[in-house]
């Protein structure tokens, strides 16, 4: 069996674990979970069944977070380049039962209670800072990637941003300063469209609140929405989910 580095390097291009999960090699413990999360996703034996390169890239994400969430073997990784689990990965491990015990359940109640400390936070200003700044100033694209934006946000977005232009902050994007009015229906249009579609989805699924939201959101939600929303998930993973104990350093 070839070892981790040289699998990564057949499915993924790259020997680097950090960029096969998407994250610095500075990240933090919460933003390696964050970054396997939101890869394993993609490709998630539940989702890809039928395809047998998704649950190889699946195992080896999984056990990529197995080295890198390990203080040992990340810093042993770190300084020599070498991965401890080329000698004691179990290969018969149940991947997505680990996968599983990592990332419990997230009740609807989590996302109103994180909705409810996001909006209106420090953190949400951030975010739409960067989404301006990465969509250059795209309120379609904006709106589409801060975590739970709705066409009731837009007003105060924009209150928001035009503040931080005014302060010097961010730049004057034209396509923000100049939007055309027609773009703006547009925009009110297809938020009421997709506002009436989730209501039905949550009616169909009988959502009430003690239901497993995971799979069931993702699965209604637009391909171009898919990642936001698998970040704002592994967000709520990681402030919901319980602290696993560490495993143990593999002997040599």
């Amino acid at each position: 069996m070839p070892g981790l580095l040289q699998t990564c390097e057949d499915l993924f291009s790259t020997r680097d674990l950090y960029k096969v999960i998407g994250v610095e090699r500075t990240a933090t413990e919460k933003q390696v979970k964050k970054g396997y999360y939101r890869m394993s996703m993609r490709f998630h034996p539940d989702r890809n069944s039928d395809d047998a390169q998704s649950t190889e890239k699946f195992q080896a994400l999984s056990k990529v977070y197995s080295v890198l969430s390990d203080t040992g073997k990340r810093a042993l990784y770190d300084e020599s380049g070498e991965v401890d689990d080329e000698v004691d990965v179990d290969e018969d491990k149940d991947w997505a039962s680990y996968w599983r015990l990592l990332f419990p359940q997230v009740t609807l109640q989590a996302v109103k209670d994180f909705e409810k400390n996001y909006k209106g936070s420090e953190e949400e200003l951030a975010d739409l800072k960067s989404a301006y700044l990465e969509h250059e100033g795209d309120m379609d694209d904006i709106m589409d990637a801060v975590t739970l934006a709705t066409l009731e946000d837009e007003p105060r977005f924009r209150k928001l941003l035009i503040g931080q232009i005014r302060s010097g902050d961010l730049p004057n994007f034209p396509a923000f300063s100049q939007e055309d009015r027609s773009k703006q229906q547009r925009r009110k249009c297809k938020a009421k469209k997709e506002a009436k579609e989730a209501e039905s989805a949550m009616k169909e699924l009988g959502m009430d609140g003690s239901e497993d939201v995971l799979q069931k959101m993702i699965a209604q939600r637009s391909q171009n929405r898919e990642s936001q929303f698998n970040n704002f998930m592994a967000d709520l993973e990681a402030r919901y989910a319980p602290k696993g104990k560490k495993t143990k350093k593999g002997k040599k």
